[in-house]
């Protein structure tokens, strides 16, 4: 494994995480603070140490990431996505156990735009027959 520092980037949603990955004892900081202090929710402190876990390099990485945009879900999930590619350029070997687990591929959905002539991205205005 690389002894240098490994970046890379995720994103999903909105949210764009930075992140720098380098041999240690597996201290996760997110915009200078911890996971814990970071993240309230279990769920997301899970979601961004899947691929951790599914790769069995918990305890092997320093992780410190930079993330902005977006909500406290789409921003474990830009995680997430950052730490993928981060493990894949410092073990290209782990590609097929992420890609099985589905967690290489950038997940595309974003809100859709509102348009003119209605309420919302699809709801109409209140119709009335008279």
């Amino acid at each position: 494994m690389a002894e240098q520092t490994i970046c890379a980037t995720g994103k999903r949603k909105t949210s764009i995480a930075r992140v720098r990955m380098q041999p240690g004892t597996g201290i996760i900081t997110v915009n200078k603070r911890d996971i814990d202090v970071f993240f309230g929710r279990e769920t997301s402190k899970m979601v961004v140490r899947q691929p951790l876990e599914l790769t069995e390099n918990m305890g092997k990485f320093d992780i410190s990431v930079n993330v902005c945009g977006g909500g406290a879900s789409g921003q474990a999930g830009a995680i997430k996505h950052g730490i993928t590619k981060a493990l894949l350029e410092a073990d290209p070997e782990l590609r097929a156990v992420l890609k099985k687990a589905g967690f290489i591929t950038r997940d595309s959905r974003v809100k859709e735009r509102k348009k003119y002539g209605r309420r919302g991205a699809r709801r109409s205005f209140q119709f009335s027959k008279r």
